[in-house]
Order: structure tokens, then sequence, then C-alpha cells
């Protein structure tokens, strides 16, 4: 008879127990599957997105602002959402950082640009002799001029042998013309057709028995056959001894430059900077606010409070005024390790740069985002989250048989708005418990309670009966 009873019992406890298991298995799948899945609420930034192209991949330029927003420097706490709010397949790619001691200047070829001394403001009108595949070999005026009256205007630079995009142009030029070298920059594929890029400043002078030379000039990134360069201040060229070019190398992605972020004065002659994030910089910019300024400086950086400074570089700041013309020298190159705090310190004896600290700008190398999308749009970008793990998944898995020309033909997504990129160092924020999933779990454990409490009930009454 107690066997029997001892048998009913056991039934009624595995018939009670067959009943909860499926209970507290949906329980622990929504537990585990709500740890797991990322949703648009665990991230403190969202912008909307708005995409072109047919899909059903498309790259995203991340702006600064996004780095700056994100709670991780490797950009980690990064999702893409469609309406629905499912995350979206997305990998990222960086470009390595590109240090300007790194490349290999080109020489090209320049050619002088004369106008008559009647006609020293007009364009140069030149007739050339060129190559099968487009190399100048003979540049001359279009027209007579007579000799004595022949004024060398500018020149012209044969960059067709550079297929990639030209960054930086560096000049040197005859002695006797020391001071400031103000001209225009046009470009052209055909010599008939220019395209303005702006001006161009060089200079060399003597400043406090030092020597001054600013032989670089910052291009567009853009690429060009062909350069002309006409001076403005004074109309008439120097000499030039060499040029060379710089260009960037295939697929690297450009600089995105910070606003200004307000610094504290350590002690004289020694600045400190807090950047919102740590991240990994490239260049940083010094606004130099005070004419005259000449500062020998050592730059140092970290990743956080608690390590050691370790020294970046070395090099001479300064903004120096000659006729109403300034001539300035406020960056410094960083060689892309991540970093959150900078300091500068300054050689006092050519005039420091104030009692204040000035304000910096820093710049990054721009990142590129690829996503999948799946789903109904419009989709989001969200950013924001201390403690996510990186879903971002290899290019080459995102995309099978991807390659660089696959790559460009992607569709294309922009952010509709920026997210607000914030001027100071960011606190760091207190992650806030997700009373969902917290929920889920304490019913899981009191399920597991409940479960072993009406076991333990069973084989009492068994053993009593």
């Amino acid at each position: 008879m107690k066997r029997v009873r001892s048998v009913q019992l056991s039934r009624q406890f595995i018939v009670k127990a067959a009943l909860l298991t499926p209970l507290l298995g949906s329980l622990l799948c929504a537990a585990t599957l709500s740890q797991a899945e990322d949703l648009p609420d665990d991230f403190t930034t969202h912008a909307p997105l708005t995409v072109t192209g047919e899909g059903p991949w498309y790259r995203l330029e991340l702006p600064l602002g996004v780095q700056l927003n994100a709670r991780q420097s490797t950009l980690n706490d990064v999702r893409v959402f469609n309406a629905d709010g499912q995350a979206q397949p997305y990998a990222i790619t960086q470009s390595p950082p590109q240090r300007a001691a790194d490349a290999s200047p080109v020489s090209v070829k320049w050619f002088p640009l004369y106008n008559s001394d009647g006609a020293k403001d007009a364009e140069p009108k030149i007739r050339v002799e060129r190559t099968p595949n487009g190399t100048l070999v003979e540049v001359q005026p279009q027209g007579e001029i007579e000799a004595g009256e022949e004024i060398l205007r500018g020149w012209l630079l044969d960059t067709s042998a550079i297929d990639a995009p030209l960054d930086q142009l560096i000049l040197d030029w005859s002695s006797e013309r020391d001071g400031f070298q103000r001209f225009s920059i046009e470009a052209s594929d055909d010599l008939q057709h220019w395209q303005r890029w702006g001006e161009g400043q060089v200079a060399r002078l003597s400043f406090a028995e030092e020597l001054v030379e600013q032989r670089v000039v910052n291009l567009p990134g853009r690429s060009a056959r062909y350069l002309r360069l006409l001076w403005k201040s004074p109309l008439s060229a120097p000499t030039l001894n060499a040029v060379q070019l710089i260009s960037t190398q295939p697929g690297v992605l450009p600089l995105s430059w910070s606003p200004a972020i307000n610094g504290r004065v350590e002690k004289p002659g020694v600045y400190v900077w807090q950047l919102p994030v740590a991240l990994p910089l490239e260049r940083m910019r010094i606004n130099i606010a005070q004419p005259n300024s000449l500062a020998p400086a050592t730059l140092y950086g970290r990743s956080d409070s608690n390590a050691p400074w370790q020294m970046i570089d070395n090099g001479l700041l300064y903004r120096l005024s000659q006729n109403g013309q300034d001539v300035v020298q406020d960056e410094m190159e960083l060689p892309g390790n991540v970093v959150q705090q900078l300091k500068l310190e300054v050689d006092d004896r050519g005039g420091g740069l104030g009692k204040d600290a000035p304000a910096l700008s820093f710049a990054v190398r721009a990142t590129q985002l690829v996503f999948l999308g799946r789903g109904a749009p419009p989709y989001s970008l969200a950013v924001g989250n201390a403690k996510v793990k990186s879903a971002a998944l290899p290019l080459a898995t995102l995309i099978p048989g991807v390659s660089p020309e696959k790559l460009a033909a992607l569709g294309s997504a922009s952010m509709a708005s920026t997210p607000v990129a914030p001027v100071a160092a960011a606190a760091p924020v207190e992650a806030m418990p997700d009373l969902k999933r917290i929920g889920l779990w304490a019913v899981l454990i009191i399920g597991v309670v409940f479960l072993a409490w009406m076991a333990l009930g069973t084989l009492r009454g068994s053993r009593s009966k």
C-alpha cells in the first residue's frame, strides 16, 4: 500500500514538474534573449539615417560627433536599427594611421608662366607640347613677350604621373626671396578648364634668432593632372628649386576634426586637455591667439589619468606677423595611439602661448560603417553604452566576395542630424538598472525555488505515509 501511495505521489510530482518546466524554460529563454538582444533603448544617442542606392548594403561615414558620443573608444557600442527596433548586421572599417613622416613625397616637373608687364594681372596664355599620355614636355607663352618685359607670374606643375588624391604640396624656392609668398591654386585635367582649389602660403623668415620656414601647403585631397600656382603678393613669383607632392594612399579615409575644447594650466608653460572620450588621435591644432608668438613645445599623451605620460612629438609652434600678414604653424602630428589626455610643455623663452590654456582641436581618421538593411525602413544609428559588447562582423562575412570595386558601388547612408558632440570631458555615466531583465531573472529564480520546494514537500509526504 505504501508503495502504491509513493508511486502516486511521484506521479503527482512528475505531472506538476512537467507543467512547470515549460514555463521555467520559457522564462530562461526570455531572460537569455533579453540579455543578448540589443534594443534601441539600451543606447543614449540616436540619429535617423537617410539611404540612397539599391542596397541591400549601405555605407555610412561616421562623423566625429558619433565617436564623441560613444562610451567605448573602440566603437563597440555602435548599432543600426530598423523601424521595428531590430538590430542590423554591420561591419566597421577603419584606416590605419597615416603620418606625413611615413609618406613618400613625389617630385614633379614645373614650368614657368610668364606675362608681359602690361598684362601682369591677366591669366597667362600658354601653348604646350605633350606626350601621348599627357606628360608635359614644353610650356611657352602663347604670344610674344619682348625681352625685359616678362614677369614670372607663377608655375605650372605636371602631376599627371600621380594617380591618387593630392594631399600636400611642398615647395623650395630661391633664398633671395625670403618672406611671405601667397598664391592661388587651381587644378585641371585638360589645361583648358581650371577649378579653384583655394590659396596657398609659404614663408621663410628670421625671428628671434630662429629661421622659420613654412614650405608645406595643404591640398583638398582630390586628383588632378595639372596644378597652376599664380602669385598674388608680390605679383612676381620666386624661382623654384624643388616641387614635391604627397598623395593619399588608396582606401584611406579623410581626417575628421573636432570642435575646440578648453584646457587648464597645470603650471606656467604646461597645459593639459581632457578629451570627451579616448580616441586614436592623428593630429592636434592649437589656437595661437597672440601675434608674434614663438613656442618650442613638447607634446605628451596618455589613455587615462592613472597612466604615465608618454612623449608624442616635439616641434615649433608659432604665429608670426610681417607687413600685416601672418604665417602660422599651429599643428602637431600624433601616431594614432588611443589617448584621452594631452599635455603640452612650452619653452617660454620664445614668448610662450599666454597665461591661459589655448583652445585645442583634434583630428581622427574617419570611420566607415557598412550595414545590411533588413526589415522596414527608416533606419537609425544608435550609440552610447558602456557595457555592451561589439556585434560587428568582419567585412568579408557581411559582404561575401567583397572587393574595393564592390565596396565603392554600395548604396550610401547619411545622418539626417549629427549628434551634438560634447565640448568638454564627459563624466562617467552610471548605468541604469535594466528593470525588464531584472524582473525576468527574478521570476526565473522564484520558479526554481518553488520547484525545489514542491519536490521537497512531495518527498516529505511520501516518507510520512
